[in-house]
């Protein structure tokens, strides 16, 4: 873990964590957790083992990521954010419901996929993929896929417009857009949102 910065009360049990990330007070990160270069993780979290956190990742205070759950690079979770991994939870303790819990097959994986946003205290249910640069809207449930580039509100989350690479609302005129603030410039067909060639790239 060279040039990782942890704080004295962090808990870190992992080796896997990327040059530059910095982990902050009262957090813990199990074994088996994988975290990637250059990402800051809040106080007050916890990374489970299996979960799976890419580069330059930004999570806020209070979130718990759970086995299963995978951030790829530039995703950005607000505070007090809810993931969930199981779709039919009940303890493995339980005697009724141990022989589900015998192996892994109830685990539900969640993909949270390259420079996506979700919005403090946002619900995103199990089995669920968040597309490329989608913005979840504070306080969403997430019962569906959201498609890239998509801004989702409500409960549960339905669809109000599309946002740009950098975060900013897109209005669409004959299914073109272009961004007023960083230029890039999208097209929509059959209900999907696509970055034109020819649009300047952006660094995450």
């Amino acid at each position: 873990m060279t040039h990782v910065l942890a704080h004295a009360t962090a808990i870190v049990e992992t080796s896997t964590i990327g040059t530059g990330t910095r982990i902050w007070a009262h957090t813990h990160v199990m074994r088996d957790a994988t975290i990637g270069v250059n990402c800051n993780i809040g106080e007050h979290c916890f990374i489970e083992s299996g979960a799976t956190i890419g580069n330059q990742v930004t999570i806020k205070n209070g979130n718990m990521v759970w086995e299963g759950i995978r951030l790829e690079d530039g995703v950005f979770v607000g505070p007090l954010v809810t993931f969930t991994n199981d779709r039919y939870p009940r303890s493995p303790r339980l005697p009724e419901a141990r022989r589900r819990y015998a192996d892994r097959s109830w685990l539900q994986p969640t993909i949270v996929k390259r420079g996506a946003s979700v919005g403090a205290g946002a619900v995103i249910l199990p089995g669920i993929t968040i597309g490329e640069f989608a913005m979840v809207g504070a306080g969403a449930m997430v019962t569906k896929n959201v498609r890239p580039h998509a801004l989702v509100v409500g409960a549960p989350a339905r669809a109000r417009g599309w946002v740009c690479r950098c975060g900013q609302p897109l209005l669409f005129s004959q299914d073109a857009a272009t961004c007023l603030e960083c230029g890039c410039r999208f097209i929509r067909t059959n209900g999907a949102v696509e970055l034109m060639p020819s649009s300047p790239s952006l660094v995450i």
